[in-house]
């Protein structure tokens, strides 16, 4: 029987562990953070699953539960490989590994199928990803699918499978070095909490970056040390320093981090009291706008699961690191769930000078003459659908909103203070098609894996709302496989 470590305690390393044990390995599983805080970025995740289907189908391989009026009242569309392929190469800039790209498009429904199988259940995204349109649920942006109870539902569902097939997991056990043979230069073990581990195989799944301040200085760039981060505090690049430490190859997009923007005042680190809540993903809706009163992006460019992971970039730019969403009536009965929790930076007025009072640190009259001009250029020609990218679109004179453009008009209206969220780092580690990691010759290292968030290639500049948990699930299951195949 072989022994595999998995180093890491979320959604991939579990998939990781999951996947070796079916193949009859033994699993020992090591978790940096302690039992409460267990999960990784995965525990405050939405729960969102990026996946190809044909249509009610294969949806229904997934939810089973759904009745026949879910189905009916419903406009799940369809979404292929080709789709999914070509989403992941357009918000790359067509940097995207394309033997990656392939395998996480392809495997996407067979993976979720397999856990499914294993007893993680779906249900459909209507929260947040339809619009009821003429009476039926109209979903949009290739993303219909999320794991019952979110992030912390998957992880808990996760462990559920873990702990049935006897995955012996530590926890605040941080695994710092990897131990290898010296003839050989194969993976043997790790060094974690000071104890030395045997194995015959390790599979890295412990996340990028992210957590890691000066890491984040160093690779990101000027005031990324400053930037909140959205999950776990735990990811600060061990695996890939162990992994580089062993002469493994550096890969992906060093430089870019998956960023959103985030509530004013969330801490420094996530909250799983609140989880996701701190984001604030309705900007299509409304206007955002700086320290100056101005608009700096293209609310409208495209349905937000497209945008969202690289505006937080686009907020840390800006002077004091901070912008404002807002919105009038005719939209906030739209506003995503997060925007309705306590924990909110949210100021309101019967006025715009009475907003514009209210926002801090926002040049008030720069407000107001953004907001006049916004209104003025609203193409009023084409109907407002949020549910397709509907052309209706304004300039204000310094940038354009392509869709979802409506006049700032109808009191009350309503403000959220936002900033610079990071979710996850780029950059990474090279893997192949058995999630092999791969040195700085492009031949594996002998005995070790890699899945989730560590990978790089896979996303350059920007990423597709759902994709991550699904990626991690993808090359978790591949990795957990093949380190317990031997392949």
């Amino acid at each position: 029987m072989r022994r595999i470590v998995v180093v890491g305690g979320g959604n991939a390393a579990l998939c990781a562990a999951i996947a070796a044990c079916e193949q009859g390995s033994e699993v020992v599983l090591l978790e940096s953070a302690p039992f409460e805080a267990r999960g990784g970025n995965s525990r405050f995740a939405g729960g969102g699953f990026r996946t190809r289907y044909g249509g009610p189908e294969d949806l229904l391989s997934l939810m089973p539960d759904l009745s026949e009026s879910e189905i009916e009242r419903s406009e799940f569309g369809t979404y292929d490989r080709e789709q999914y392929y070509e989403d992941l190469c357009r918000l790359s800039q067509y940097r995207t590994d394309p033997a990656l790209a392939h395998m996480v498009a392809e495997q996407s429904l067979p993976t979720l199928q397999w856990m499914r199988g294993k007893g993680v259940r779906f249900l459909p995204l209507y929260r947040r990803q339809s619009h009821e349109i003429d009476g039926k649920q109209r979903f949009w942006g290739g993303l219909t699918v999320e794991a019952v109870g979110g992030g912390a539902g998957l992880v808990d569902a996760l462990n559920q499978i873990a702990k049935r097939l006897k995955v012996a997991v530590s926890y605040s056990c941080r695994a710092t070095n990897l131990k290898m043979h010296r003839s050989e230069r194969t993976v043997v073990g790790v060094v974690a909490a000071g104890e030395s581990i045997d194995a015959d195989a390790v599979v890295l799944a412990c996340g990028g970056f992210e957590s890691n301040s000066a890491w984040r200085a160093r690779y990101l760039g000027s005031n990324w040390d400053l930037a909140r981060v959205r999950g776990t505090r735990y990811n600060i690049g061990d695996g890939i320093r162990m992994a580089l430490d062993v002469g493994a190859m550096p890969h992906g997009h060093w430089s870019g981090c998956h960023a959103v923007a985030w509530d004013l005042n969330a801490p420094d680190y996530g909250d799983l009291s609140v989880g996701d809540s701190f984001q604030k993903h309705s900007y299509p809706l409304g206007i955002m706008v700086n320290a100056d009163g101005r608009r700096f992006v293209d609310e409208g460019k495209d349905f937000r699961n497209y945008t969202y992971a690289s505006y937080g970039a686009a907020i840390l730019g800006q002077k004091g690191h901070f912008a404002w969403q807002v919105f009038d009536a005719k939209t906030t009965p739209l506003l995503r769930d997060e925007y309705r929790v306590p924990q909110v930076t949210k100021v309101s007025s019967s006025s715009l000078e009475g907003l514009a009072r209210q926002m801090s640190d926002v040049d008030a009259n720069g407000f107001l003459d953004t907001v006049r001009r916004f209104n003025e250029s609203v193409r009023t020609d084409a109907d407002f659908n949020p549910s397709i990218k509907d052309g209706r679109c304004a300039n204000d004179g310094i940038v354009a909103k392509s869709n979802w453009a409506n006049p700032i008009s109808t009191p009350p209206f309503e403000a959220y203070g936002v900033t610079c969220g990071i979710t996850f780092t780029f950059g990474g580690l090279h893997i192949d098609e058995n999630a092999r990691v791969l040195n700085v010759s492009e031949s594996p290292v002998g005995n070790l894996y890699a899945a989730g968030e560590i990978v790089g290639g896979l996303y350059y500049h920007n990423y597709p709302g759902g994709s991550g948990l699904t990626s991690g699930a993808v090359l978790g299951r591949i990795a957990g496989t093949s380190a317990a195949l031997g392949l």
